[in-house]
């Protein structure tokens, strides 16, 4: 049987399309559309809670809603997108995006927001696979797909410094719903300048989409979810062990029909390359360690350390900085050393970095945590664009978009996992403070809640609330920037193995 797995250098003629850097200018708009809405939820958030005032369960809700419903999505979508064409597909998502991002700035209550988040996972599923299958059927040399993963992979970096920045400057300005409204300009121009200049590119021979494999991996992958985060944040219960028994029975069925269907949404075969499983593994673990510590660390910023959310904004720039460098060079440090020096060398870094920050107080300064997040950014711009680029390069170019729906589920499903694990470390060392004779219970639901509370109490109270609240919430933050350096380590200990021989194409 002929391997469908073989590199691109081996099956497929090096040809160079006119006019692919202009597409792939567009393709990083959709790219920072998703970016910019992830961060600037983080700035947000204290906002929201104060305006909303939603439970600390509905607080992760709103954070990790969306991150669920892209995991349980993107299989579908990417497979979609091969099919009915990954323009097509990402030129609708795209409209959707922004329309939605209107119901997300003007939610009234804690569900309704916690819906419209739901409701912008769907559209944000179809883009980012698209992007990347794009990318893959845009070029075909080895070289310049790496430069082209590299740019697409520094506009999402560089995504996470503009979203906080603007999202700060509009939160001074206008009420919260104004980061939402952000998207839509830059959805109009994707739109529109996407229409003129993106080729449309499908599976010459997709066979038909199978429903009940979506229904199948969308159950499957929400419901596990579901049960890790419950099961952290409230310890498990009848109620959590169904759920996560309903997610695994699911997949598991999901993986058996896939291996019977003679057109799968999903081909299982992509998972015995070892260098794509181990890029995958690598990418999951990554952001599980990360993702949970930046979601908190806006609120360290401002409700901590009382920064304003422009100038909390401009604090987490070095990250963004260090992985639009690292980025733009990662697939040439990958050919001149290895993938695997250089994947594991970054999380490595990363891991190093999260370690310094166990040791933040209330009054850590910023030379230490710009230091950090400088670090951060490099290691991760090292390790996020060496593994697309191996993922892609490991798949015929008409299971693109499947293969990048996988890449964009382990992200997307260690973001889900990161906020609900470490969310759920933060919130339950930050629950346990003991604060003054008569403190509301809401200001034991998140340090928003005690902020909204102390303004209404005696000067003695207040202050010995917001005390007692902040050094429990950093005490939460140190706690769970350890267990993130753990999880880091470990991967990149794991990565330096699976990735043993691994190489980009020339």
């Amino acid at each position: 049987m002929t391997s469908t797995l073989q590199p691109a250098s081996t099956t497929e003629a090096v040809t160079k399309r006119p006019g692919r850097w202009l597409a792939l200018s567009v393709l990083v708009l959709a790219v920072l559309l998703v970016a910019v809405d992830a961060t600037v939820l983080g700035l947000a958030t204290p906002y929201i809670s104060e305006d909303l005032k939603p439970s600390g369960t509905q607080l992760l809700w709103i954070g990790d809603v969306y991150s669920f419903v892209i995991a349980g999505l993107l299989v579908s979508m990417g497979s979609l997108g091969d099919r009915i064409g990954r323009k097509k597909i990402l030129l609708v998502g795209a409209t959707a995006f922004g329309a939605i991002s209107v119901l997300n700035a003007y939610a009234t209550t804690p569900e309704l927001m916690i819906l419209a988040r739901a409701l912008l996972g769907v559209a944000g599923a179809t883009l980012m696979p698209a992007t990347l299958a794009l990318i893959r059927n845009l070029f075909h040399d080895p070289r310049e797909r790496s430069l082209a993963v590299g740019i697409w992979g520094a506009t999402a970096s560089a995504g996470t410094a503009i979203g906080p920045i603007a999202g700060g400057f509009l939160l001074e300005h206008f009420w919260w719903g104004s980061v939402f409204l952000i998207n839509l300009p830059v959805m109009a121009v994707l739109v529109v300048v996407g229409i003129k200049l993106l080729p449309e590119s499908k599976n010459p021979d997709p066979g038909p989409w199978d429903m009940l494999s979506v229904a199948l991996s969308l159950v499957g992958v929400i419901a596990l979810v579901y049960a890790v985060k419950e099961a952290a944040t409230h310890g498990f219960s009848g109620e959590i062990a169904a759920a996560a028994l309903l997610g695994a029975a699911a997949l598991f069925w999901f993986v058996r029909r896939q291996l019977t269907l003679p057109a799968p949404l999903l081909d299982m075969r992509l998972f015995r390359n070892r260098g794509f499983s181990a890029a995958v593994l690598a990418d999951l673990l990554t952001i599980l360690g990360l993702s949970g510590l930046v979601f908190f660390l806006s609120q360290y910023l401002q409700l901590v350390q009382g920064r304003r959310p422009l100038e909390a904004g401009l604090a987490e720039l070095p990250a963004a900085v260090g992985a639009v460098a690292a980025g733009l060079i990662a697939g040439r440090a990958a050919r001149r050393f290895s993938v695997r020096s250089v994947v594991a060398g970054g999380l490595a870094a990363v891991g190093l970095a999260l370690a310094a920050l166990t040791v933040i107080d209330r009054s850590t300064g910023y030379p230490l945590l710009g230091a950090a997040l400088l670090v951060v950014g490099v290691g991760a711009g090292f390790s996020f664009t060496v593994t697309a680029d191996v993922i892609l390069s490991s798949v015929p170019k008409e299971q693109a978009g499947s293969a990048s729906a996988v890449s964009e589920t382990a992200y997307e499903l260690g973001a889900a996992l990161g906020i609900a694990v470490l969310g759920s470390i933060v919130t339950g060392v930050y629950r346990g403070f003991t604060g003054p004779v008569g403190t509301p219970e809401a200001a034991h639901e998140s340090l928003g809640g005690a902020v909204e509370a102390a303004a209404g109490m005696p000067a003695q109270q207040s202050a010995a609330l917001l005390d007692a609240a902040r050094q429990a919430f950093v005490d939460g933050l140190s706690l769970a920037a350890g267990v993130g350096a753990a999880v880091l380590s470990a991967t990149a200990v794991a990565a330096w193995f699976m990735l043993r021989d691994q190489r980009l194409g020339d």
